[in-house]
């Protein structure tokens, strides 16, 4: 007999709604994923499904036809009420689907690198939607890596997986410090193109058909010393009109369209 919750004061609820918390997350390497396309996109990146949740009277026939199908990688799946689910649910429309998956903690070498790789990196990301557009970004461009120095918000944030579509699996994410990504460069031979103002040349004038690595700052507050004085080059969007910046994530999809466009076109 399927097991089902029907209170919000059961155990396993309750620590669902502890994971709300970054410290929690860390503590358990759990995050929470809500929806069908999420859930499907991180079991395709095999991470692991440790616990999912499903409303009965919300979900659809497709995902009751998955699930059946993927019994052997979802095991122990629980139905819970409607009214646990709205206790739950992070966001609206999620489809009755809600599961806890385990987290990876990647580092810079456990990277796998093509032998011209395309890299992005962002320094001191603060907010989760930001992270999540630029993760859309890298999965739509097929990155090699997308790397966090220094980062102020958590990678499994709810809103980072929301606002990322499930991205957020697709896509080799690696946190570790500036300090640690530019020495990890230069030992590889990746070339460094730093996003900033003073002293640079406009985007498309960059050759990224060599292994390289676009590193974005903040928009308040740019690129730390380490990037400014160390970068192999420095790299800027021209502005025509009144504003002096773009959003980080517009930022990141205007040069790194600009990389593959060369790439594409390159015969080396």
């Amino acid at each position: 007999m399927t097991e089902k919750i029907t209170s919000i004061q059961n155990p396993r609820i309750k620590n669902i709604l502890r994971l709300q918390k970054p410290s929690e997350r860390k503590e358990q390497r759990l995050c929470t994923v809500e929806g069908f396309r999420e859930l499907r996109m991180a079991l395709e990146a095999d991470f692991e499904i440790d616990e999912l949740y499903y409303c009965p009277e919300i979900v659809n026939s497709e995902f009751k036809t998955w699930l059946k199908k993927h019994e052997a990688k979802v095991p122990g799946s629980v139905e819970i009420g409607k009214n646990v689910f709205e206790r739950i649910a992070y966001r609206e429309s999620t489809e009755g689907i809600y599961a806890l998956v385990r987290t990876k903690d990647r580092t810079l070498n456990d990277l796998i690198l093509r032998k011209k790789p395309l890299l992005l990196a962002l320094e001191a990301v603060e907010k989760p939607g930001n992270l999540g557009a630029v993760l859309r970004t890298a999965d739509a461009a097929a990155l090699d890596a997308v790397i966090i120095c220094d980062p102020h918000t958590d990678i499994y944030n709810p809103n980072v997986i929301r606002s990322s579509i499930g991205a957020v699996f697709t896509m080799p994410v690696v946190s570790c410090s500036s300090e640690e990504l530019m020495n990890w460069l230069k030992k590889k031979g990746i070339k460094s193109c730093a996003a900033v103002v003073e002293g640079s040349i406009n985007y498309h004038e960059a050759d990224y058909t060599m292994a390289s690595a676009i590193i974005m700052g903040t928009e308040s507050t740019g690129l730390t010393k380490i990037w400014m004085e160390n970068a192999d080059a420095r790299i800027c969007i021209p502005m025509s009109g009144r504003m002096d910046s773009l959003n980080v994530s517009t930022s990141a999809a205007i040069i790194v369209f600009e990389a593959m466009r060369q790439r594409k076109f390159s015969r080396n």
